[in-house]
């Protein structure tokens, strides 16, 4: 297996699931958590943006609150995955200009082919988006297809004990995002299958019950369950009738957001657009993709032996909600409809 680390746009994870498990080399291990260490990444900005949409002073408010506890818990996956990988004697890389989301784009190495993220304020349709990218692969409320993110860490999942003897515990983070996470050392193999399965019930659930069993977050329902709900306005109920879990229950209400249009391919072009900032406007945007830079390089540090740098990571991710919100009030010049969204651009 050839394929290379740096290249969010190939299918590298498809090939990835191509390979019987036992073909699996060191390398190939090495690369699937890269890869998923990306995917993790992938599903930060798009959350993000829809959650700091929200206008709504009460940020406790149901919809609020299940973003961000979703939001926690994907910190909280990369984290996971990340320690996976040092352990192993693996590097983190997350400031390469071909390892960083591309929006719109489909995500990271063929996983869910034909889905494309995009940046937007929250919506049914954002939420729909959600969803499915955190689709299971046999849903309880709906059929399955394509290759899933569960299915992906499963393969991980079966592979990983073939190389449980390089678990080193090395260039670990200990540090949690919060609530009843745990950030797992990896010191032996249960430490990483335990990690895998957490990260596989809170997105998609088991096959028996769309709640997150895990205990790491304070959302009853998966991440896939919890973001349906949204996209449907209605709770998912257990109908005694049928026998089947259904988007019937009482309505769920979107918060006041601000309507932020979907950000385009690049960014807002700077010049020669309709929607072209001012140079205001370009500053604040500028600000926002230097401190999500920032960030990245933060959390990079900390996998490389200096986990410190978390605290700068997370003072960054602050620094980054105002700065959206700000951008979010901004209404655009050929349609004041919608408002300027954070671009998420890595800046060298």
């Amino acid at each position: 297996m050839t394929t290379g680390i740096l290249d969010y746009e190939s299918d590298a994870i498809v090939q990835l699931m191509s390979i019987a498990e036992d073909d699996w080399t060191e390398k190939d291990l090495k690369d699937a958590l890269q890869r998923a260490i990306m995917l993790e990444v992938s599903t930060i900005a798009p959350y993000a943006t829809a959650l700091w949409s929200i206008t709504d002073a009460d940020s406790g408010k149901p919809v609020a609150q299940t973003i961000r506890d979703i939001i926690f818990d994907e910190m909280w996956h990369f984290g996971l995955v990340c320690n996976m990988l040092t352990s192993i004697g693996g590097t983190v890389v997350l400031t390469d200009p071909a390892t960083v989301p591309k929006y719109p784009g489909e995500l990271p190495g063929g996983v869910n082919p034909g889905l494309v993220v995009y940046l937007s304020g929250l919506s049914r349709d954002s939420a729909k988006l959600f969803s499915d990218i955190e689709k299971p692969e046999n849903p309880l409320a709906f059929a399955a297809d394509g290759n899933t993110i569960g299915a992906f860490y499963q393969r991980i999942a079966n592979v990983f004990p073939k190389y449980a003897h390089l678990l080193s515990g090395q260039r670990q983070v200990s540090t949690s995002p919060g609530g009843k996470r745990e950030m797992i050392e990896m010191k032996t193999i249960d430490d990483v299958l335990r990690a895998i399965r957490i990260i596989q019930t809170q997105g998609e659930g088991t096959s028996a019950s769309p709640e997150d069993p895990s205990g790491g977050g304070p959302s009853r329902l998966a991440h896939y369950y919890a973001f349906k709900e949204i996209a449907e306005g209605r709770k998912l109920v257990f109908n005694d009738m049928t026998r089947k879990w259904e988007f019937t229950g009482d309505a769920v209400p979107l918060p006041d957001t601000s309507p932020v249009a979907k950000v385009p391919g690049g960014g807002w072009p700077r010049q020669g657009d309709p929607n072209s900032p001012d140079q205001s406007t370009a500053k604040l945007l500028n600000d926002f993709n230097k401190e999500y830079s920032d960030m990245l390089r933060a959390l990079e540090q900390a996998w490389a032996g200096a986990p410190n740098a978390i605290s700068t990571a997370i003072a960054m991710m602050g620094a980054m909600r105002g700065s959206a919100q700000q951008i979010a009030g901004v209404k655009l010049p050929a349609d004041p409809r919608f408002r300027y969204g954070p671009e998420w651009l890595l800046v060298q």
